[in-house]
Order: structure tokens, then C-alpha cells, then sequence
């Protein structure tokens, strides 16, 4: 179950339990103004630096991380994700992200991973044994890739990670009320997925309409994944709350997804 909190107002996932800290972002509580008002997270979107900066320091001071801990992912909607590490923090907010990610995971604590949206889906995850994280960005591509069951693979390979540990998070993100696509994206889907796709695809007339929460959750499904938790919140339907690329192309703002590790840090 997902609950709001304000001010500045996030979600956050009961699932995602122990030294963790996380959330995912809405557009409210914030400094930024105009068509990025008011909690803009994004640093490409033409706002004010400072005003990025201080909308990170706000929702950081009530989740419980500091805009220096943050690290970006650098979205392409690829499947690539990387291991990131107190080394990492800063990349992104105070300097450019240079390697492509939509995905970035790590065992280290006090290093705030941050993914973003505006109608493609936050993922993030926790493994409460080997005491990991990640923030995975899927958009419909980074779905059909399986993007999420790539970063499941990789804490498995770098940590230890047993699925079955992990608790999965997907957040707010276009849901199948408003998806509308060609066929291009079904095709996608039932290539990687096979039939077990259909039942996430509703088709009206020549359009479709994936559920891409869905879908990234029989991505995990099929990884080894059973603790999931999904946010009903679609963001299309609520441009008070989220910004919507379906609804105003790139004149929008950015929400975010950040998990973090809490507990001692190592010492430089």
C-alpha cells in the first residue's frame, strides 16, 4: 500500500521496510515556478539551479537524505544499469552523469539513488538481507527490455541478492486509462514476453493500452520477485499532482524516485 505525506508531498511504499529511506515525488511543495511549478527535480528542464537545489534540500529534510548524497541516473530508455557508490554522489545535481543508466544500484549507505518520470514508470527496490538498493527507470522500451529483471540479475550477480527477498516498489506512472499506443508497443511487449503479455494490453478499435506497471511486475514476477507493491496513481490523470509528458510534451517538470540506505557510512 502506497500512503502521501506532506509538505512537500511524496509517496511512499509500506512494503519497502528496515534502514531504507524513500520516496517518490509529486509536483507539489516546492520553489520552482511557471509550468515547472512547484517541486521540479529535474536539472534539465530549464528551471533556476538554485531552485532545483533547494526543491532537493526540502523533500530530502522531510525523507531523510541531503542533495549532496544524491546520484542520477542518466535516462535513455536503454536496459543498461550500473553500480553506483559514495564515490558517485554528486553526479547529476552538481555535475554532468557521463555513462548512460536508466537503472543504478548499490549496497553502500548514505548514497540517495534517484530516478525519474513524467509518465514512465519508478521502480525501486530493496534487498532488507543483503542490505541493497536500486531505482530502475522503465519507459515502455526500458519495459520491453526488462529492464527491471536486468537490475534483480545484477544484485544477484554483485550481492548475493536472493529474489525473493526483494521488495519491489513501482510508482506513479501513465496507466492503461491513458496509454494509448499503435501497435508498435503490444508487438514489443508479446516479443519479449509472450503470451503473458496479453493480459496487460488492452486493445480498442487500432489502439492499444499497455499497463505498464503491470508489465514491469511480471518483469519481476519472472525474475524471482514476489514481494510487490504498485501505486495506483496514474500521472496523466492528475496534472495537479504529476507531470505528464503524454500531456504537455516537454513543457513539464520531472518527479523523481530515490531510495537510500541508512546507517554508518564508510569513512574516507
Amino acid at each position: 500500500m502506497f500512503h502521501t505525506h506532506t509538505y512537500p508531498e511524496y509517496l511512499t511504499s509500506d512494503l519497502i521496510s528496515g534502514a531504507v529511506v524513500h520516496c517518490f515525488s509529486t509536483r507539489r511543495g516546492g520553489v520552482s515556478t511557471g509550468h515547472l511549478s512547484s517541486l521540479n527535480l529535474g536539472v534539465h528542464r530549464g528551471d533556476d539551479w538554485n531552485n532545483v537545489y533547494e526543491n532537493y534540500r526540502r523533500l530530502g529534510a522531510a525523507v531523510g537524505f541531503t542533495p549532496e548524497q544524491t546520484v542520477f541516473t542518466h535516462q535513455t530508455h536503454t536496459d543498461r544499469v550500473a553500480r553506483v557508490g559514495a564515490e558517485d554522489r554528486g553526479w547529476g545535481l552538481f555535475r554532468e552523469v557521463e555513462p548512460e543508466r536508466d537503472g543504478i544500484y548499490t549496497n553502500e549507505p548514505g548514497v540517495a539513488l534517484v530516478c525519474f518520470s513524467a509518465d514512465c514508470t519508478p521502480i525501486l527496490l530493496h534487498d532488507p538481507v543483503r542490505h541493497a538498493v536500486a531505482a530502475v527507470h522503465s519507459g515502455w522500451r526500458g519495459t520491453a527490455l526488462g529492464i527491471a529483471a536486468r537490475c534483480v540479475e545484477a544484485m544477484t550477480r554483485e550481492f548475493g541478492t536472493d529474489p525473493a527477498d526483494l521488495q519491489a516498489a513501482i510508482g506513479p506512472c501513465i496507466g492503461p486509462c491513458c496509454f494509448e499506443t499503435d501497435a508498435n508497443v503490444p508487438e514489443a511487449m508479446e516479443k519479449a514476453l509472450g503470451p503473458a503479455a496479453d493480459q496487460y494490453i488492452r486493445r480498442a478499435g487500432e489502439k492499444y493500452y499497455p499497463d505498464l506497471k503491470g508489465l514491469n511486475a511480471l518483469w519481476l514476477r519472472l525474475a524471482g520477485v514476489c514481494q510487490i507493491d504498485s501505486s495506483c496513481d496514474c500521472t496523466r490523470c492528475q496534472p495537479d499532482r504529476f507531470w505528464s509528458h503524454r500531456l504537455t510534451g516537454f513543457d513539464r517538470g520531472s518527479q523523481a524516485a530515490i531510495i537510500m540506505l541508512k546507517g554508518k557510512e564508510a569513512s574516507d
